[in-house]
């Protein structure tokens, strides 16, 4: 074995022995509570698929129409040649619903961050994170060449001592608008506050509430009544709640232009295929017209963490469709894991370094498409798995 090789497989072996290795199981059907996963039949409880409209007829209708049209690839970026109507229809969709005056398509939600924070702060300036933040905002905040330092998690008073710290340029903040692993809400209104009192920026990276919290399901902005003035940065995905693919930025009309001049990921990319443009725009009218997979959704929020803090399961302080269950040691984590596999029931086992060490989880996600008699099943093969 060559000495490239050799380091390899020492890293390999490494994450064996930690229990952080992962592995990947294939699908043989589409996204919904019921799976074929490596031939066997499961209940799945891991898919940001929040409101179930992944598989919906609708969709797929509209990405077959769409296909047959607009073809399947975008053929270049979109300041290329690869900017569709489709494209443009969905940005104008997107910017009404989260009342913003403009949207910007990005491919994925790692590209919006990466984008949106290198482009609009670099050296002399300071950007600001969670501690708890995707690893998306994370990377952009070092890749940007700005001051890049963390606060402590939802923690206002922290976040004002690193604002109040400061003496150079301009100053962003950046935070998940929900938590992607322990699923709480950040306490946006007070971040707000705080923001304001120094002049910051402030960005929201809204992936996980995007469709499913506020009145009408345009997240978390929404839900806490905070105006584009308020946040100015707003990010999105399609991907999870909406049922499709994709990303977006949804703010002013001065940024969504800077963006467009600046955003190395947005300007160097290849733009989503037209078709997957039209399901997310179907995916936006259904998330929009269908208030009752919201009021579904959280019924069974309920419902589960009842029945898991009953069992005596350690929870996190999440009312969103992310419910946790933290064990602890990344063994013990991916043992119940797997306990539950063998039962019928597919949730994903979270270790370092996507949560703290000593904090290894289940990540257990609950969408509309799922049913009470489901969550029922899985409270069940819980209780059976820890005797």
């Amino acid at each position: 074995m060559n000495p490239f090789e050799q380091h390899l497989q020492q890293v390999l072996d490494e994450r064996r022995l930690q229990h952080r290795y992962r592995q990947r199981r294939e699908l043989g059907s589409a996204q919904g509570p019921e799976l074929t996963v490596d031939g066997a039949q499961v209940i799945g409880f891991c898919s940001n698929d929040y409101l179930g409209l992944a598989a919906h007829p609708e969709l797929i209708d509209a990405m077959g129409q769409a296909a047959g049209e607009l073809g399947v690839g975008s053929g270049a970026s979109h300041l290329v040649c690869g900017h569709s109507c489709e494209h443009h229809l969905l940005e104008l969709e997107i910017a009404q619903y989260t009342g913003r005056e403009r949207a910007l398509l990005f491919s994925t939600g790692y590209m919006a961050n990466l984008g949106a924070i290198t482009a609009l702060v670099g050296k002399g300036d300071a950007v600001w994170q969670d501690r708890l933040n995707h690893a998306s905002l994370l990377d952009a905040g070092v890749l940007s060449g700005a001051r890049f330092g963390r606060f402590l998690h939802s923690d206002p008073a922290s976040l004002n001592a690193k604002l109040a710290g400061f003496t150079g340029g301009r100053q962003l903040v950046a935070v998940d608008g929900v938590f992607s692993m322990d699923g709480d809400i950040a306490p946006l209104p007070e971040l707000v506050k705080t923001a304001a009192e120094y002049r910051a920026w402030l960005m929201v990276d809204d992936a996980h509430g995007f469709g499913c919290l506020g009145a009408s399901g345009a997240g978390s902005c929404e839900q806490f009544g905070l105006s584009q003035a308020q946040v100015p940065v707003m990010m999105g995905t399609l991907g999870k709640a909406i049922g499709s693919f994709g990303a977006f930025i949804a703010g002013s009309e001065r940024l969504i232009e800077s963006l467009i001049q600046l955003s190395r990921s947005y300007i160097y990319t290849t733009a989503m295929p037209p078709a997957v443009a039209a399901a997310s725009r179907v995916g936006l009218r259904l998330a929009q017209t269908e208030p009752w997979r919201r009021d579904h959704l959280t019924e069974l929020i309920v419902q589960f963490r009842q029945g898991a803090s009953a069992l005596g399961y350690q929870l996190t302080a999440s009312n969103t469709a992310i419910q946790p269950i933290v064990v602890g040691a990344d063994a013990d984590a991916v043992a119940l894991s797997e306990a539950l596999y063998q039962r019928g029931y597919w949730v994903g086992a979270i270790r370092p370094p996507t949560v703290p060490v000593g904090s290894a989880r289940l990540r257990v996600t609950l969408t509309a498409a799922h049913s009470k008699a489901q969550v029922a099943g899985l409270l069940a093969a819980l209780q059976d798995a820890r005797r």
